[in-house]
């Protein structure tokens, strides 16, 4: 039993590694084609949620505890606001950048899970955040700067909407985690497939009034199959991360899955002609030794 633990944790780290970075291509490329980013999650959502509910017809679930749902609801309106800012930050920034800085998600897991999970790091732990951060810096730190990160970085609206963005998404995998432990990964799966695309439905019918719907309709129809690969590969990408949840702790999980920002810097390069790749690569790579040092010694 353990071992078919371990191994089905292990393959859904090797899945969420991989096509995480394959979802931020496909949300990028929308933005670029003028889709709005609230109206590209609502579809991811809504694409994924007519499975969830041909799923619930087949095995329905049995009475669930009042636990799940106040978590559900907390969770998934943390959710539709870290993929929103995901996605504004793809519309405005390298994807080779925001991969890597996404590795902040796992600092942020690791103080939040103190209270709210009860996870302490140990002495490896932090050393392998200090990596992370180390890591970050040379990724982010301008070429023909000679003072290092500035606080106008920071003021960059790609930069600002990616840490927007972790925080929610480091937040949700917390509550994401209780949902879990309360029921099963599946479960947790469909809860954030449904309720993912009710308050992003919310989100767009009130938040985008007076922006016109027939434009993204059009786009909808004109990149129907982008639209589609976007919400097979996120769909992956969450299945995984809640059958990873299953078998690890979050923070730890997290750090792992920041080995995907070499794929994102090696997309970013091959798919939207981004440059400074051997810079990007070597910070990308000292933030995945700080993510070793964490599970390996955890």
């Amino acid at each position: 039993m353990l071992l078919l633990i371990l191994t089905t944790t292990t393959l859904a780290i090797g899945i969420r590694i991989l096509v995480n970075p394959l979802s931020n291509v496909f949300q990028k490329y929308l933005t670029q084609r003028q889709a709005n980013p609230l109206f590209i999650v609502t579809c991811t959502y809504g694409f994924l949620s007519l499975g969830c509910i041909g799923y619930l017809l087949v095995t329905p679930p049995s009475k669930l505890p009042t636990s799940f749902w106040q978590n559900s609801l907390v969770f998934n309106i943390l959710a539709v606001g870290g993929n929103y800012f995901l996605v504004k930050s793809l519309q405005h920034g390298d994807l080779s950048v925001l991969g890597p800085v996404n590795a902040y998600k796992s600092l942020v897991s690791l103080v939040l899970g103190l209270f709210l999970l009860g996870e302490f790091p140990n002495l490896w732990g932090v050393v392998g955040m200090l990596l992370i951060v180390g890591g970050s810096y040379i990724v982010l730190i301008p070429t023909n700067s000679k003072s290092g990160i500035s606080w106008q970085l920071f003021q960059q609206p790609e930069v600002r909407y990616r840490f927007f963005a972790l925080f929610f998404s480091a937040t949700d995998a917390l509550f994401l985690k209780k949902i879990i432990i309360a029921t099963t990964p599946t479960l947790a799966y469909v809860s954030w497939c449904i309720g993912g695309f009710f308050f992003s439905l919310i989100g767009l019918l009130f938040l985008q009034k007076n922006e016109p719907l027939l434009p993204q309709f059009q786009a909808l129809k004109a990149y129907k199959w982008y639209f589609l690969a976007l919400a097979i590969s996120t769909g992956l990408m969450q299945l995984s991360t809640n059958f990873a949840f299953e078998g690890i702790q979050v923070s730890y999980a997290l750090a792992l899955f920041q080995i995907s920002a070499l794929v994102s810097v090696f997309f970013g390069v091959h798919f939207f002609q981004e440059t400074q790749l051997w810079k990007k690569l070597a910070g990308a790579s000292v933030m995945v030794v700080g993510a070793v040092l964490i599970i390996l010694f955890k």
